[in-house]
């Protein structure tokens, strides 16, 4: 079956600075992809690259097939792709409904500038997911009311108006609290798991916490100087040394002695 995703040969340069350097992955459908690595490891440059935000110096990317390497993010979201962001990006003097609305609306062929539609169809979509998420008692409320771990469902939410095939999460549990963490993951994995006459979505996510890694990622690829080091279950990723050397700090006992 053709992937999802297909990255093949990916580089990202800024001047003599190497973000990304032949990144070759490949995600099937249905999979849940964690991406892990220290700051400035090359994930965020790499899922900038698949949402259209930065172009590649080289390499390739195919969404189920099709080069989208030189697409614009709206020809890509177009294609099926939705993001959330690491900080929701909420309008924050509208209501939840309204920003439901509003993400559904820009998932259109036919948006524009204009107020988005209030019809029974749109309505009942964006009522639909605001259930799924468990926000559903908030929809009247502003935004900018929200407390975090609402605000990163309503976000993560608005982000599935549109039936995406392929969905990326930037750290869909920072700024969460511990005691909330597994709730909020839970539930985005509920809503997402949980969509009737729909086809299964493709989850890529990026997260620095070891325990959500573990808990829900199929399948981990760990990054370092812009490469990936490893790429696999999420128990041998996690066990690896480099893994644990370069992204985790945490080094088996005869390699900590050696080192």
């Amino acid at each position: 079956m053709t992937p999802v995703l297909s990255a093949r040969g990916l580089q990202r340069t800024f001047g003599a600075v190497v973000a990304a350097a032949d990144i070759n992955v490949d995600v099937a459908q249905g999979e849940r992809l964690c991406l892990i690595g220290s700051n400035g490891a090359g994930k965020t440059t790499f899922v900038n690259m698949v949402t259209g935000y930065l172009k590649p110096t080289e390499g390739s990317i195919l969404l189920a097939g099709e080069d989208v390497t030189r697409r614009s993010p709206r020809e890509i979201t177009r294609r099926g792709v939705a993001r959330s962001f690491q900080i929701p990006q909420l309008c924050l003097h509208m209501t939840v409904l309204e920003n439901m609305l509003t993400a559904l609306h820009c998932t259109q062929a036919h948006a524009h500038f204009l107020r988005p539609a209030r019809d029974a169809a749109s309505l009942a979509r964006c009522d639909q997911l605001l259930a799924a998420f468990g926000v559903a008692e908030h929809a009247q409320r502003l935004a900018r009311e929200l407390p975090g771990g609402v605000r990163k469902l309503l976000d993560i939410a608005m982000a599935l108006t549109g039936q995406p095939r392929l969905l990326l999460l930037d750290e869909p549990t920072s700024g969460v609290s511990a005691d909330e963490k597994f709730a909020v993951m839970d539930t985005v994995v509920r809503a997402i798991e949980g969509r009737q006459d729909e086809a299964p979505v493709t989850v890529v996510f990026v997260e620095h916490d070891m325990d959500i890694v573990r808990r829900y990622a199929s399948r981990v690829a760990a990054f370092s100087s812009g490469r990936i080091i490893a790429d696999g279950a999420p128990a041998h990723v996690l066990a690896d040394a480099d893994v644990q050397r370069y992204v985790t700090g945490s080094l088996p006992a005869s390699l900590a002695e050696a080192a």
